[in-house]
Parts: structure tokens; C-alpha cells; sequence
């Protein structure tokens, strides 16, 4: 699940459909290509958008519901959660262990 985390993460147009997301959460297709024409200047096909929502939802970061006719799109940061997790940062007030050398 990891790589594909990073694969979706990879892609500068992903990460700004994130953001987005992090800003409204909850967003159908339409809206998300209109935020990133109009914020972004992107001019991508709706079908390209799809794609990279269908990416970032396999990797876990993008979770859909549908109502009625309409598919939203909500953010999940679990998974960024758990690769946070997986490396823990150290404490800066802890010392770094010495090197021994021979």
C-alpha cells in the first residue's frame, strides 16, 4: 500500500487535487475540474481528473460516496498517518547517540 501512496503522492497535479480536498472536502467531479481551472489554470480534461482521483482513491486517499446521481469525492489522511507512524520523527530536545569509532 506504501508504493502506492508514493505513486499517487509523485504527481504534482494529484497533490494539488489534495489540496483542494483538505480545503472542501466533499466535491463531485465538476467542481473539482472547475477549482482546478479557474485556481490553478489546469487545463485538463475531465476524463484526466477522473484518473487521477481513481489513483489517489487507490491508494487509499480519496474516498467516494454517491447520492443519488452524484459521485462525492471526500479526503482520507489515514494513510499519510500511517507512513508518519511507520518513520517516527526524533525528538529535537534528545541527543543524538554517538558514533563509536574503533
Amino acid at each position: 500500500m506504501a508504493d502506492d501512496l508514493f505513486k499517487a503522492l509523485a504527481d504534482p497535479t494529484r497533490r494539488i487535487i489534495l489540496d483542494e480536498l483538505t480545503e472542501k472536502s466533499g466535491q463531485t467531479l465538476f467542481e473539482i475540474c472547475s477549482r482546478l481551472s479557474m485556481r490553478h489554470h489546469l487545463g485538463i480534461s475531465r476524463q484526466a481528473v477522473s484518473q487521477h482521483l481513481a489513483v489517489l482513491e487507490g491508494a487509499g486517499l480519496v474516498e467516494t460516496r454517491r447520492e443519488g446521481r452524484y459521485k462525492f469525492h471526500d479526503l482520507n489522511v489515514s494513510p499519510l498517518r500511517q507512513i508518519a507512524e511507520r518513520w517516527p520523527a526524533s525528538d529535537p530536545d534528545t541527543p543524538e547517540p554517538e558514533e563509536s569509532t574503533p
